[in-house]
Order: C-alpha cells, then sequence, then structure tokens
C-alpha cells in the first residue's frame, strides 16, 4: 500500500510524481527516510543516492543535492540534478570523472577547484550507483 505523495523535480523537468511507501535521501548531515506520518521536515541534500520504495519495488537516483519538503505525507525534492540509475551513460560519467581528475591534478590558477571537486564528486556517485544498480 502506498501512502506517501512523491514529486521529484529538477530544473530541466519532473523526473517522478506518484504514490510511493518510502524514500530515503543523502541529507547534509546524514541519510534519512521519510514513512507514512513523517514529522514535517525542510533540508537540504548533498549528493548522493536517493531511493524510492513502491510497494515491493524500489527505484534509485542519482541526486546532486537540492531540498527536500514534507508535509502531510507529501514529499516535495528539488533537485540540483537528478538521475534515474537506469538512465546514467556509465561511459559519460567515466569521461566526466576522467576530466575532473585531470583538472584537479593541474596546477593551473585559473582552475575552479571547488567546481572541479563538484564534477567529480558527482561523477563518482553516478558511476557508484550505476555500478551497484544495473539492469
Amino acid at each position: 500500500m502506498t501512502d506517501i505523495s512523491l514529486e521529484i523535480i529538477s530544473p530541466s523537468k519532473t523526473v517522478f510524481q506518484g504514490q510511493v511507501t518510502s524514500v530515503n535521501v543523502p541529507g547534509t548531515s546524514g541519510s534519512f527516510q521519510i514513512l507514512k506520518n513523517h514529522a514535517p521536515l525542510v533540508s537540504t541534500l548533498e549528493i548522493g543516492e536517493l531511493r524510492i520504495s513502491i510497494e515491493d519495488q524500489k527505484r534509485y537516483f542519482a541526486i546532486s543535492g537540492g531540498t527536500i519538503e514534507v508535509l502531510n505525507n507529501k514529499v516535495l525534492v528539488l533537485a540540483d540534478s537528478v538521475e534515474d540509475v537506469e538512465e546514467i551513460d556509465l561511459d559519460r560519467a567515466i569521461e566526466s570523472k576522467e576530466r575532473a581528475e585531470k583538472r584537479l591534478s593541474e596546477k593551473n590558477p585559473d582552475i575552479d577547484l571547488e567546481r572541479a571537486k563538484a564534477s567529480f564528486l558527482r561523477a563518482m556517485n553516478r558511476i557508484k550507483l550505476k555500478e551497484a544498480y544495473n539492469k
């Protein structure tokens, strides 16, 4: 029985909209789970795995931060970027990781190191999830 209304939105599209039994997200203070009748909550999210359960089925998403709001069994995830694991292009993620590693290893003062680190972490998250849940 599904008990929670979930909407996952990225800047470019609605990634998921429907009824679920649970939502697991990577909060900035640690991962946490949302179940039916969860207390109202607003939190920030970091790079990691967003997992939803629909009855006996699970779906996995790579998320790159954002916010979550929980109120009256409605959950809204506003993601900086989010990708269904089934849609991740592993070769593209590996190339992104390699580009970020190259930028991080260069001593060029014109390179934004924080941006390169974030790119590396996003790529590693996508690779890890694709390899863990490849179907």
